[in-house]
């Protein structure tokens, strides 16, 4: 069944990713169609035109409908009741409920999870955090994750295992960000609050717009992006063995003190004083850390998500279920 819709008045012309009203730009690709949830058996779409418009801010952009989100094929019911299913259900019972591929629902997981936190800040009220590591795939693929000791939700997390480095270069990136909102540079805090997987992502993952944000900061920002370097200098220390390695170490050490970055000054500290064991594991290969407590909980939902197109799918998974992103159940009465 295929239901043709149009928008409201008031939402026309906006631009479908900051929601600003838009001059029109042309007529698209013309009419459209989103999945939306099936009526008993029989699979239901939306059709309506898809205008573009140019936006101040994003260019030309297919203007924003009400009924889904940005660059979604489904309508945000559809979404929800996805999101909310892959909780609650098995692999199985979703992609055949839903008749939709696996991967599809990876996708759908990551649009639902990005779409809520953008909405609110998952650090406001933060006050204590604990780290971890999980291992989601062979071959050494890990994720640290930062969990919410007050609430006992999952705030964030990111491919890698680089507990220290991470945490020095997220503390900069929050420190440059909350500074230029304070002076009143707000389109430049825009900039960097958008910036921050490509200074998370190592250089080869990059993608084009990551890539083109990364020279952007390397423009305008040095101590952001020497605290980029910084952090990747330090990454490729432990890719190296022996001599080459420690070498390598001293040259970050050395860079690290007189950098005059806080974070980077004081990590610079926590290496010398841990030296013995980083140069027992770069000349042999070992770790002394210690195990760090698993969660049970996102080890399940790592095997889960086995099929999943990329790793950012898997984490929007974990924050789906244990950050407290899961929607409610479309046509559901709470409250």
């Amino acid at each position: 069944m295929v239901v043709s819709v149009r928008p409201r008045r008031a939402t026309k012309r906006r631009c479908g990713r900051c929601g600003a009203r838009s001059g029109r730009y042309d007529n698209g690709e013309g009419r459209r169609r989103w999945r939306a949830l099936d009526l008993g058996v029989v699979k239901a779409y939306v059709e309506a035109e898809a205008p573009r418009v140019r936006c101040r801010d994003h260019g030309v952009v297919v203007a924003q409908v009400p009924w889904a989100r940005h660059g979604a094929g489904h309508t945000r019911a559809f979404d929800d009741q996805v999101a909310w299913l892959v909780t609650h259900c098995s692999k199985t019972a979703v992609t055949e409920l839903m008749r939709v591929a696996w991967r599809t629902v990876g996708t759908i997981v990551g649009r639902v999870v990005a779409d809520a936190r953008e909405a609110a800040d998952p650090f406001d009220g933060l006050r204590r955090i604990g780290i971890d590591e999980i291992s989601h795939k062979r071959g050494h693929r890990y994720l640290t994750v930062v969990v919410d000791h007050d609430s006992g939700r999952l705030i964030w997390a990111a491919p890698g295992r680089d507990k220290a480095t991470l945490e020095a270069s997220f503390v900069v990136r929050r420190e440059t960000w909350n500074t230029a909102r304070r002076v009143g540079l707000a389109g430049r805090a825009k900039q960097l609050k958008g910036c921050r997987y490509a200074l998370w992502k190592n250089p080869e993952n990059l993608t084009g717009r990551q890539a083109g944000k990364l020279a952007w900061i390397a423009r305008h920002n040095n101590r952001l992006y020497r605290a980029y370097l910084l952090k990747e200098q330090f990454r490729l220390v432990f890719q190296h063995r022996g001599a080459e390695a420690i070498a390598m170490l001293d040259a970050w050490l050395s860079w690290a003190r007189r950098c005059r970055i806080p974070a980077f000054v004081d990590l610079a500290r926590r290496v010398v004083k841990h030296r013995a064991a980083i140069e027992a594991t770069l000349t042999h290969g070992l770790s002394n850390a210690l195990v760090e407590s698993t969660n049970t909980k996102l080890r399940l939902l790592t095997r889960l998500a086995y099929g999943f197109r990329s790793t950012d799918n898997l984490i929007a998974l974990c924050l789906l279920d244990r950050g407290g992103y899961c929607p409610p159940l479309p046509g559901s009465q709470t409250g």
